[in-house]
């Protein structure tokens, strides 16, 4: 069946019905990473290099007007039906498809900027570019690996592979989840911190913990973390082929061209772990542990446009609440800390430091398991002061 309807009892014994109007479009999440070739057609058939800035306007413009013509859905499938839609294999097979688009899209745009005699601000576009599109192959990684399919684990390594990011699944699954919302976790922001300070923790904290953990795993097992069992290495090695095929073909221009597209990926990949986060704090209790991630830890967003083509990722307070859902699956609660805008939108906020304090900031306070109470709020240290200072009367107010 084309939209099959899945019917189940639910737990009061009524009968429910759901069908996913959204099933089609959800293969925006596939085409999306083809973005790149619309910049490089259009340079083909005018010989205008102009054109390869077309898919940044596409994201970084288009992405935010849509999202608020679209504007947010709020519908979740019925918990009675999930089961059997998250049995249904169309939706796992899109994020199949995608894996190789990824690498298609980064050798198109190497092939093109090694063959065409570019300006070198084209140059550097094209590599930009290609960068931000391999950002979304983390994103189609981080779907798969919190699956537990040898299949999907495999295709996660594998995507990782284009964009150099092969310790991530390691790091997001083992470390970040576990530390999420904590000062204790380097890729969730804090009150008050720029993202480029953020950067700083974020980037080489990364690899750093993930390293431990695998290394950690191996000992465990009686192997050495140079073994060909680290899944780390196994994903840089791809990564190696690819990209060192890829200079061997085009020479060490190409090195430059790779060096910011993995580093535009990276951004990408730090870009949302700023967003996500920001300010969140998980309480400690009496006995010193972390209360369980609620959906109120992470920063959630329904816009339409920019969740259908990015596996609903935006959806990120269901996601680490219950980390084993399927993209189709992930719902929204009320009452739950709201950003205002998609992604695509607040990454360049948060490129403005200065904006993005004074939009986020506000929204941080005045959240319902916050209302100006700093002591449940992730605060950057060196800011802590500065900031009791500045919203000390907001902070005083709360009942």
């Amino acid at each position: 069946m084309l939209n099959p309807t899945f019917t189940a009892t639910d737990a009061s014994g009524r009968s429910v019905s759901y069908r996913d109007r959204k099933r089609w479009l959800w293969a925006s999440s596939v085409i999306y990473p083809l973005i790149p070739f619309t910049g490089i057609a259009g340079h083909a058939f005018s010989g205008n290099p102009l054109w390869l800035v077309l898919p940044l306007i596409i994201g970084y413009i288009g992405g935010p007007v849509l999202d608020a013509w679209l504007g947010e859905d709020q519908s979740n499938p019925p918990e009675a039906v999930v089961p059997q839609l998250e049995a249904d294999p169309y939706y796992r097979w899109l994020t199949y498809a995608v894996v190789p688009l990824h690498f298609l899209a980064l050798i198109g745009c190497a092939v093109w900027a090694g063959t065409q005699d570019l300006p070198p601000w084209a140059f550097l576009v094209l590599a930009y570019v290609a960068g931000t599109t391999s950002g979304l192959g983390i994103n189609t990684g981080h779907e798969l690996g919190h699956k537990h399919t040898g299949l999907e684990v495999w295709l996660a390594k594998l995507v990782l592979a284009v964009p150099a990011y092969g310790h991530f699944r390691i790091e997001h699954n083992r470390g970040h989840h576990r530390f999420v919302a904590t000062p204790e976790d380097h890729a969730s922001a804090r009150m008050g911190e720029s993202i480029y300070r953020f950067a700083l923790r974020e980037l080489p904290g990364g690899i750093r913990r993930a390293w431990a953990l695998e290394a950690e795993r191996l000992r465990r097992e009686g192997r050495s973390p140079w073994s060909p069992h680290n899944e780390m290495l196994q994903s840089y090695a791809i990564t190696l082929a690819v990209q060192g095929t890829l200079v061997g073909f085009f020479g060490w221009p190409m090195v430059l061209f790779l060096a910011i597209h993995n580093v535009v990926a990276w951004w990408q990949l730090t870009s949302a772990n700023y967003v996500e986060h920001y300010g969140l704090l998980r309480q400690k209790g009496p006995d010193g542990q972390y209360e369980r991630c609620q959906p109120h830890h992470s920063w959630n967003a329904n816009h339409t446009y920019t969740n259908l083509v990015l596996f609903q990722l935006e959806r990120h307070s269901d996601h680490h609440a219950n980390a084993a859902r399927r993209y189709q699956s992930l719902r929204h609660f009320p009452d739950l800390p709201q950003l205002p805008s998609g992604y695509f939108g607040m990454f360049p906020l948060a490129y403005v430091p200065s904006l993005w304090f004074k939009v986020m900031d506000p929204r941080l306070l005045a959240l319902p398991h916050i209302r100006g109470d700093f002591s449940r709020i992730n605060v950057c240290p060196k800011r802590r002061d500065a900031l009791l200072a500045r919203y000390g009367a907001v902070a005083s107010a709360r009942p």
